[in-house]
């Protein structure tokens, strides 16, 4: 009988050993696969039942709406959001969009900071005072507001225009700074949001250069259970440039706008639902 050589163990070893370390690499897979699976399922649920915490935050950002605050004292029933001045209904569906009388395109946060300056007489700094919440703390008038408008959209179709030379323009600017590479680890938007299939640990991560965007612009303002607090697309944003390692914008800058648009135009058709439950 022929016996094996050191030579035909090494051989063998050089192929089993990658099938192995291929095996155990598709366990893991499969295994990180089915946590997604169910934590997709966990979301779903809590999405169907209904009672999410930010219903808090919709009452409250209800009654601001009406509520005569600042030096002017006067509501925001007459901030005009993009339809028409007090026109609540369908707006943040149609929001960014550009406004002739700030000359830029806004966001909703950048428009209600717009209409307590002008209507109510508070400063900047004091209408987007504190204007993101600690983890698990209390979320700011401005994010409760935000909150209370972008609900009054829950149903109706995305329909962010592109009618005008600025509109469009924020959305290329979007687009280029959504494939910017920056930072210590040379890191863009579309590192992580420019193919299907992608994920880190258990978060699946939408493809957000194609209509499959929808699957997470549609689903903001939401609450995520790992925040214990409302979150608005502003928060989003500055959430992943941090994780970027990119320098801090500033909240309402044009660079986040141009980023929000991008991505809304990219989901327009979509039907928005929110607030929903995040991870």
């Amino acid at each position: 009988m022929k016996q094996r050589t050191p030579h035909h163990k090494t051989a063998l070893a050089g192929f089993v050993l990658p099938l192995l370390l291929l095996g155990a690499s598709a366990v893991r897979a499969q295994a990180a696969d089915s946590v997604t699976q169910q934590g997709n399922a966990y979301l779903q649920m809590m999405n169907e039942m209904g009672g999410n915490p930010a219903d808090f935050n919709i009452d409250d950002g209800k009654k601001l709406w009406s509520e005569k605050r600042g030096p002017k004292h006067a509501s925001l029933q007459q901030c005009d959001l993009g339809l028409g001045p007090g026109v609540v209904k369908g707006a943040y569906a149609q929001l960014p969009r550009y406004f002739a009388d700030t000359g830029r395109v806004q966001d909703l946060e950048s428009r209600l900071v717009t209409c307590m300056e002008t209507l109510q007489g508070l400063t900047v700094r004091q209408a987007d005072q504190d204007h993101f919440a600690k983890e698990g703390g209390n979320a700011s008038p401005l994010e409760n507001i935000a909150m209370y408008v972008a609900h009054e959209s829950d149903g109706m179709k995305i329909a962010i225009p592109q009618n005008t030379p600025q509109e469009k323009l924020a959305y290329e600017n979007g687009k280029k700074l959504f494939f910017y590479r920056a930072g210590p680890f040379s890191f863009s938007c579309a590192a992580c949001h420019s193919e299907s299939g992608k994920r880190i640990k258990i978060s699946a991560l939408p493809n957000l250069t194609n209509a499959e965007a929808a699957q997470s612009y549609a689903t903001w303002p939401a609450y995520p259970n790992s925040q214990g607090v409302a979150r608005t697309l502003e928060w989003r944003m500055l959430a992943c440039e941090r994780q970027q390692r990119w320098p801090a914008p500033k909240f309402t800058s044009n660079a986040v706008i141009d980023l929000i648009t991008y991505m809304g135009v990219n989901s327009n058709g979509a039907t928005l639902q929110t607030p929903t439950f995040k991870r």
